[in-house]
């Protein structure tokens, strides 16, 4: 690797593209337009593809004057460096010191941990949801490599033509048109191959209960009449979705109990175990994750997004005048979404491949049904060797970064253990709670980046679904475009916008609606997550905690301080320390310790003096790590940046 390759690893580029170029098309109605050259001390210049006219993608709606002057080399800074350089190592050892075996709730928890591999530590490995990730790595980094050399087997051997045309090709079925539909044709056929042997091989008989619930949503979208489609699309998914936890995956023997007379006949007595039948036998056959249930609600959007991409099509069969002289090969990521596909290719057999495609199956990341198609069209030029490459170096050190989390800091362990929370100091029990989150968010994001990987192997570029750290957050609506970003986006897409998004009204009454809106979609998001209580509240928090973030933005408009731009920063400093506390708290409420846990916590960081005096210790050093995110962001916008995040 050069110099050059190292310091671009951790630029947002290698993440995704779709940070640092435009959403919208480079193809203009005249062809492809020439981009405009690129001056490296100004704003990164995109085109606008309703006209073909060059715009700074920081201009979209702010003036130049919005951009400020760096304020990494002032006095100010130099403050904040000193806080944050003191208050990060103090952090780590306020965790580390509650997790060596001197202490005093060691043996409460010491049966949660599992033999390690650095510097003779033991590892917290009791978070079940992540150890059955990390227990899987090395086969499922056999089968990262094993799939894309299939897919090479296969393509070598069923060979597709593939070639650009040139604009004045470009009909309505050019040579690039054909050749495009047979690489679809080609590279879905491998993918529902494909997809049946991991299904068997994942759930085993139970594979024929998620082929049975995908085709009953195709008839669905088939046979209902559109008006009815939508309505019915959202009944049926979210009918699944408590129909699976409610009957735990509709075991075999079950069913055979219903079917079988014989089979209830063989009981004697209400109390009396039912003998084994037929269905006891084929439960037996489940594969390796054979509660297949528990990871279908990612298939549920898939399902969904299928639907309503079909549904909205059929308004727009034939295309506008400017999608039909958009270049289908060079689409933007927008346009990829919001295109619909051709009718001819809401098929069946597109639609099993794109519900089941391998790599993204299990966590995502999501992508639509347009998109799919689009991408196995045509090759996204945002995938090379080098990005690719980068990329899994990424993944790689934020496995190591886990790993080390993990060997050092038992915080999961502890909270599972159910202690005596008066036993920690204030800074400990806060430190607890931070830690958690943090290893709630890596776990999240190992898989997610694993299977991105996976598919951007594949030749498909999926959505970035973590696009910053969670300590790099400040705002509750930032936060939640950039934690899970496809969900996020399919949520906008498929939700929000059809509810009115934002809402068209003026003043407190589009607020109001827009709240509303939210509160609909973070109980969507709740319930899609899992049917409990805890996560409810924790929706319901979600919402609350957005409403004073709105009511600032209401009182202090940012164009009112256009003369005072230091005195806005500093004042939405102090509402970001607020915010960062309540995203806290709401995300242990629903991940971590529960509401009762978090009534402890906070009664043990507020209950004492000395615990007053460590929270307005804390606020101070959140305020300082608040003004560097700001400057942050700052930075980006500089290089032509505006992820709204």
């Amino acid at each position: 690797m050069t110099f050059l390759d190292a310091t671009r690893l951790f630029s947002k580029d290698v993440l995704d593209t779709r940070f640092t170029k435009s959403s919208w098309a480079l193809s203009t109605a005249g062809g492809s337009a020439k981009p405009p050259p690129i001056d490296p001390a100004k704003p990164l210049p995109i085109l606008d593809n309703r006209n073909g006219t060059s715009r700074s993608r920081l201009t979209q709606g702010k003036g130049r004057d919005d951009i400020q002057p760096s304020k990494w080399a002032t006095s100010e800074y130099a403050v904040y460096y000193i806080i944050v350089g003191i208050a990060v190592p103090l952090m780590f050892k306020a965790a580390y010191d509650v997790s060596i075996p001197s202490h005093p709730t060691y043996s409460k928890y010491e049966h949660l941990l599992s033999p390690g591999w650095i510097l003779g530590r033991k590892v917290d490995n009791s978070d079940q949801q992540y150890s059955g990730f990390r227990d899987n790595i090395p086969y499922m980094f056999l089968l990262l490599v094993f799939h894309p050399i299939l897919r090479r087997v296969y393509e070598y051997l069923s060979p597709v033509e593939y070639k650009v045309a040139s604009p004045s090709q470009r009909t309505s079925q050019s040579p690039s048109d054909t050749s495009a539909d047979a690489r679809l044709s080609r590279r879905v056929r491998f993918d529902a191959g494909f997809a049946c042997l991991y299904l068997v091989a994942l759930h085993g008989t139970s594979a024929f209960k998620v082929i049975a619930i995908l085709s009953i949503n195709f008839s669905l979208a088939k046979r209902l009449p559109k008006p009815y489609l939508p309505l019915a699309t959202w009944f049926f998914n979210v009918g699944i979705l408590f129909a699976n936890e409610l009957c735990k995956g509709y075991p075999y023997a079950g069913v055979a109990r219903l079917v079988s007379p014989s089979s209830l006949a063989s009981a004697t007595s209400p109390s009396q175990t039912p003998g084994p039948n037929w269905g006891t036998y084929l439960d037996s056959c489940s594969g390796l994750l054979p509660r297949w249930e528990i990871l279908f609600n990612i298939t549920v959007l898939r399902l969904i997004s299928f639907n309503l991409d079909y549904c909205w099509s059929l308004d727009r069969i034939g295309g506008s005048q400017l999608e039909k002289q958009l270049d289908s090969s060079d689409l933007s990521e927008r346009d990829r979404v919001d295109l619909p596909a051709k009718t001819e290719d809401y098929s069946f057999r597109n639609y099993f491949a794109y519900v089941l495609y391998s790599p993204l199956y299990l966590t995502g990341p999501i992508v639509t049904f347009n998109e799919y198609v689009s991408q196995q069209r045509y090759i996204p030029r945002s995938i090379t060797r080098d990005r690719t490459i980068l990329y899994g170096i990424r993944f790689l050190i934020s496995l190591l970064t886990m790993e080390v989390m993990l060997h050092f800091l038992y915080v999961v362990a502890i909270s599972k253990s159910q202690p005596a929370w008066e036993i920690y100091t204030p800074f400990q029990l806060s430190m607890l709670g931070y830690f958690n989150l943090h290893i709630i968010w890596l776990k999240l994001l190992l898989p997610w980046r694993f299977f991105r990987l996976w598919a951007l192997l594949d030749g498909i570029d999926p959505p970035e679904n973590m696009v910053r750290c969670m300590s790099d957050n400040y705002s509750a609506l930032a936060f939640w475009r950039g934690w899970h970003r496809s969900f996020n986006r399919w949520i906008v897409r498929y939700i929000y916008i059809p509810l009115g998004g934002s809402g068209s009204s003026p003043g407190s009454l589009g607020k109001a609606h827009a709240i509303f809106n939210m509160l609909v979609v973070f109980t969507f998001v709740a319930l899609w997550h899992d049917i409990q209580l805890k996560l409810m509240i924790w929706g319901w928090l979600i919402t609350l905690f957005f409403l004073p973030e709105i009511l600032a933005s209401y009182m202090f408009p940012k164009g009112r301080w256009h003369n005072h731009k230091n005195a806005y920063r500093l004042i939405c400093g102090i509402g970001a320390v607020g915010n960062i506390l309540m995203m806290m708290a709401a995300n242990l409420v629903g991940f971590a310790v529960g509401l009762d846990g978090i009534k402890d916590l906070v009664r043990g960081i507020v209950g004492s003096y000395s615990g007053f005096v460590f929270l307005a210790a804390a606020c101070g050093a959140l305020f300082a790590a608040a003004q560097i995110m700001f400057e942050l962001r700052e930075h980006e916008l500089r290089h032509g940046i505006r992820l709204k995040c």
